[in-house]
């Protein structure tokens, strides 16, 4: 013989009509209108406007992260190049000195080897922070992506 579900713990409808219904509710009929066209295109107007609040919110804050590591990077450059400006003039002037007193160049010959060397490493440096500068995105990509998908959606609403 099958057990019988107490009526409390049953969340199915018990009689003709009724909904479902959780513990202790008393029954429920259903309504007899159904929602007018106004009340689903109300829904819809504040769900889409929900879902942009949301998106712009989304937006705003993956804007600051990429702000964020826009401006560490550019003042870890700046420090960098500032440091290397120094560390480079002075060590300059030493071989430059060192050329012209070991090798027995002209002066003039020993700055252009030297100046030459530097350029070539300052070339160097800034060819690698070009290229750590274009990882960073200007146009949040999460945000991109849902709102591709937000427009593919709309699009086979209609």
């Amino acid at each position: 013989m099958a057990e019988r579900i107490p009526a409390e713990t049953s969340r199915l409808p018990t009689g003709p009509g009724e909904t479902s219904r959780l513990p202790g509710e008393p029954p429920r009929l259903p309504s007899s209108t159904e929602p007018s066209l106004t009340n689903l295109v109300s829904g819809i107007v504040t769900d889409l406007q929900q879902l942009i609040r949301q998106e712009l919110e989304l937006a705003r804050r993956e804007v600051q992260q990429e702000w964020e590591k826009t401006k560490t990077a550019a003042s870890s450059m700046a420090v960098g190049a500032g440091l290397l400006a120094l560390g480079a003039v002075l060590l300059s002037f030493m071989c430059v000195y060192l050329f012209h007193e070991c090798l027995h160049l002209p002066l003039w010959g020993s700055f252009a080897i030297i100046g030459g060397l530097w350029t070539a490493g300052g070339l160097i440096l800034l060819a690698i922070g070009w290229s750590r500068g274009r990882q960073v995105s200007v146009i949040p990509p999460q945000t991109a992506e849902t709102m591709r998908e937000n427009v593919e959606w709309l699009k086979n609403q209609t």
